[in-house]
């Protein structure tokens, strides 16, 4: 009852004329970045950091909950539309979302991602709101030991599952964990790392290292690889209240639902992340259609956007329970937030329900919020994000350098910090061109000083023995957690691999006609209604008429 109060508290606070206008401002930011090509939620949200920082913190962070649903919704669009995944989770949508819009049926993947996005998000932001004070208070009991033992989770998990190469993942955490490192000792005031150089001596701000890697790094990235020429977007068609049949309408709410309990739990272990969940309900639906549905999938089939897309969002939620209640974040876009908070001196973990919970209270409010706003401007809207999408890739990234070097230059207002986002961005673009994943070095660059402060306190009251490190259940339990999740998400990813090369196989013998015909089948209910000869290949007809004969 006493969490159900201060929910409506944060509602009285959150849905202030002033404050609703900032979630409004949040969401149609983030979503018309989040809808650019080749940009991602880590991107946007790092991106639109600097926008927050003249807000005061409630505001602020309202801001940034809208930006953060936004921008996970954003991709779709692209994947949709473009085939051009902005993140890796959504690849799954890009699998059978550009199938149906080559089959002309854009208008309902995009319908069926808004809607399932809505409902994810509204469920799994009541769980959240359950869960997090639970955790929290559990979490206050915890030891420096338990501490350190929840930090080595996510470094190895982040680590090891981030990016295609377990080995690759593990240098770009130890390159962020030196980042950390660089500064002034605060037990000691010895400099480390700095080279002399004044400007170092209190650190590398953790903002400057994700604006640099993800901004600045992905924008000379994807600028290297450009191509002339305008980009073959597919057109909408209809207007937006016929998008969704009868049909599609019951295809698509199982997936949803069975995708927002299939990436809540996952959006909250460590390494968990929305591309797991994204494949694991995609897996689900094709295990659990039946025909004629089943035949759609690799072609088109509206059930592997419903409930990938719900898991996306799901998860974007289930992400948001150990980043508020232990202060740990599980991946990329969280480390970014966790970056956001350590902005205005508050530091996410189980004291922040208590020693501030009207910020915290009016946070969870705004994602409600923000989940009502996303809905009501995708659906009507989507005709201006697609416009989005006819930017001229040179103006798009031109302007994202012009972004990224101001945000670096608001962190300090300093011209050193500018010289730094370069650096990072250099290395950041080298990194993608080598195959390493980033977000490791953002995880280790943000944590790596705070699991320091935890190892030193753990030896310090263990007199210097290292088994005080594992003198606790809890710590103890949490190590066999590790490793099994890391063999769990291991295994998972073969799956998928095997999973992503069957589809493409099934593509290429696919073609739009067959889509539509197979599209007709499931809508009339008949078994082998007569084709459009004229949309039709001479192959495709001598082929029907061998069948019949």
């Amino acid at each position: 009852m006493d969490n159900l109060t201060l929910l409506l508290d944060g509602f009285a606070a959150a849905l202030q004329p002033m404050y609703l206008l900032y979630a409004l401002l949040g969401v149609l930011v983030g979503t018309a970045v989040g809808v650019l090509p080749g940009i991602g939620p880590a991107m946007t949200v790092a991106l639109l950091l600097p926008l927050t920082y003249s807000l005061e913190p409630t505001a602020a962070l309202i801001v940034f909950a809208g930006i953060y649903y936004g921008g996970m919704y954003g991709g779709s669009t692209t994947s949709i539309l473009l085939n051009t995944p902005g993140e890796s989770a959504s690849i799954v949508t890009a699998l059978e979302g550009n199938k149906m819009a080559r089959a002309g049926r854009a208008a309902a993947a995009l319908a069926t991602a808004a809607i399932g996005s809505f409902v994810a998000g509204t469920i799994a932001t009541a769980l959240l709101t359950l869960l997090a004070p639970v955790l929290a208070r559990f979490a206050v009991s915890l030891g420096p030991a338990d501490y350190f033992a929840l930090m080595v989770v996510a470094f190895l998990t982040v680590g090891a599952l981030m990016g295609t190469s377990v080995p690759r993942g593990l240098v770009s955490l130890s390159i962020g964990l030196f980042i950390g490192l660089v500064g002034t000792d605060v037990i000691t005031g010895q400099a480390r790392f700095t080279l002399g150089v004044p400007e170092l001596g209190d650190g590398i701000d953790v903002v400057i290292v994700a604006v640099g890697l993800f901004a600045l790094g992905e924008a000379l990235y994807v600028a290297s690889r450009l191509r002339n020429g305008e980009i073959p977007i597919i057109p909408i068609t209809r207007g937006w209240r016929t998008w969704l049949r009868r049909s599609d309408w019951k295809r698509s709410w199982k997936p949803w639902l069975r995708g927002t309990a299939i990436g809540f739990p996952i959006g909250t272990i460590p390494a968990g992340g929305a591309d797991v969940a994204t494949f694991l309900s995609y897996a689900t639906e094709r295990s659990l259609a039946k025909e004629p549905y089943k035949s759609q999938f690799g072609k088109g089939a509206i059930e592997g956007v419903a409930g990938p897309e719900a898991a996306n969002n799901a998860a974007a939620a289930g992400v948001l329970v150990p980043l508020l209640t232990l202060g740990i974040p599980t991946t990329a876009t969280a480390a970014i937030i966790l970056t956001a908070f350590k902005t205005y001196n508050i530091q996410p973990g189980p004291q922040l329900f208590s020693s501030n919970p009207g910020l915290v209270w009016a946070l969870i409010a705004s994602l409600y919020i923000g989940n009502v706003l996303l809905l009501v401007l995708n659906l009507p809207l989507v005709g201006m994000w697609v416009k989005l999408l006819q930017i001229p890739r040179p103006y798009l990234y031109a302007g994202i350098l012009v972004f990224a070097g101001l945000g670096a230059y608001a962190a300090n207002f300093t011209v050193f910090d500018i010289g730094v986002i370069a650096v990072f961005g250099v290395l950041g673009f080298f990194m993608r061109r080598l195959g390493f994943p980033v977000s490791p070095m953002v995880v280790g660059a943000i944590l790596g000083p705070m699991a320091e402060d935890e190892l030193r306190t753990s030896m310090q009251i263990g007199l210097g023995n290292p088994a005080y490190l594992v003198h606790t259940p809890f710590a103890v339990t949490v190590y066999v957690v590790m490793i099994a999740i890391i063999m769990l998400a291991l295994w998972l990813r073969r799956r998928r691999a095997r999973y992503e090369r069957t589809v493409e196989a099934g593509d290429a013998t696919s073609t739009t006609a067959t889509i539509r015909t197979v599209d007709l089948e499931i809508e009339s209910h008949e078994p082998h209604p007569e084709p459009d000869r004229g949309r039709l290949s001479t192959s495709t007809i001598r082929t029907q008429r061998k069948r019949r004969r």
